[in-house]
């Protein structure tokens, strides 16, 4: 599979039914690419794990994991909410729970657990091949209403 990534095959290696979910600023954008599958339980989100977000030894970086969960956990704290907008991230806790290597599939569900008028409350369990490989937590504020 690390062979494919580096040849540049990552489409094939996408389950079905993910398609890419387009993100904002230049950080996120070179951080990605970020998949979604919808679902009536609220979307699936994905990542494949390519070379540049990797460590030297061919595991998925821990600050990259890190991203993921941040912008994970907002989206899909928004979407469950129903609000769509910006969000700032005011707290985030992980726990790095097992390596994930190169060419691997990333996949979390999100759940809302408190929203308030100003900020929401979200989980999530990271995992590949259905094994937790982090699980995250996190506080953010709400985007402002009109």
């Amino acid at each position: 599979m690390a062979e494919a990534m580096r040849e540049g095959r990552r489409e094939a290696l996408v389950p079905e039914g993910f398609v890419p979910r387009p993100v904002s600023g230049g950080f996120l954008r070179a951080a990605g690419p970020l998949w979604t599958r919808p679902g009536e339980d609220g979307s699936r989100f994905g990542l494949l794990v390519q070379e540049q977000h990797c460590n030297g030894m061919d595991m998925c970086h821990g600050g990259m994991l890190a991203t993921l969960a941040d912008v994970v956990l907002g989206i899909g704290g928004l979407e469950r909410a129903g609000l769509s907008g910006f969000f700032t991230t005011i707290s985030l806790n992980n726990d790095f729970l097992a390596p994930v290597p190169l060419g691997a599939w990333v996949e979390a569900r999100v759940e809302l657990l408190k929203l308030t008028r100003t900020m929401m409350f979200v989980q999530g369990v990271f995992t590949v091949a259905g094994k937790p490989v982090l699980r995250s937590s996190g506080v953010f504020r709400l985007p402002r209403q009109v």
